[in-house]
């Protein structure tokens, strides 16, 4: 418990909240890496998630490529984008740019796998149903496949939101910021009241990204029902 105690101490005194290595810059290059990565890999895996759970086409492939990422430890996608960068691109080797692709490969197979099975699962006789009214293909997907899929794919991207908060501190593997910097320093230069504060702070942290997601989730279920409930018609 001391140890817990002087990482605590340690995110109470003033002096480590200025300067470039202070709190505020690190938990702002932290969300930095995370958000971009985030959104690369929302970018790539919900279209594409979309597409397959619509089309059914690619299915197979799709699916066991992303559990084949999902079982990929981190580090090991960090380890080798950073290989593959010191050999193609040296002077990109060290900092954010292999720490974002990897995050964004980390992040990309949950959220493709729930995206897929969010509109998998959307009932085929309300599809047929829809097309019979006379919806395309395009409009059956964004006016009733996709709301009825929400809570999966929000789903998919907390879970990812997590994980690559979570992971991000690797960055400071490669010369990257974030909080990982207080991990790595604090064990190389043995103070540990530091490596125990950058713990506590990126534990923090992907909690309270799973509080926001998790409300983000609740403000779109309403769009499930609204104009639907007990009326029989296709969600607007």
């Amino acid at each position: 418990m001391e140890i817990i105690t002087d990482g605590f101490s340690w995110l109470t005194d003033p002096a480590n909240w200025s300067g470039s290595n202070g709190v505020p810059i690190r938990v702002w290059e932290h969300l930095q890496l995370s958000l971009i990565a985030l959104t690369i890999a929302t970018v790539i895996a919900v279209p594409l998630g979309l597409a397959i759970g619509h089309t059914g086409r690619g299915r197979f492939i799709s699916v066991q490529v992303a559990n084949i990422g999902r079982s990929v430890p981190s580090l090991a996608i960090l380890g080798l984008v950073f290989l593959i960068a010191v050999e193609r691109v040296p002077a990109l080797a060290f900092g954010s740019l292999p720490t974002i692709v990897a995050l964004a490969a980390l992040g990309i197979p949950v959220i493709l796998i729930n995206t897929y099975v969010g509109i998998d699962q959307v009932d085929r006789e309300t599809v047929e149903a829809a097309r019979g009214m006379g919806m395309s293909g395009m409009q059956v997907l964004r006016r009733l496949e996709v709301p009825l899929a929400t809570p999966l794919i929000m789903t998919g991207l907390r879970l990812a939101a997590v994980q690559i908060v979570a992971t991000a501190g690797l960055a400071a593997l490669i010369a990257g910021g974030g909080l990982g910097r207080y991990v790595i320093d604090g064990f190389y230069q043995r103070e540990n009241d530091r490596m125990v504060a950058g713990a506590i702070l990126i534990a923090a942290i992907s909690v309270l990204t799973d509080l926001v997601f998790t409300l983000l989730a609740r403000l779109a279920a309403p769009r499930l029902t609204s104009g639907s409930k007990g009326s029989g018609k296709i969600p607007a």
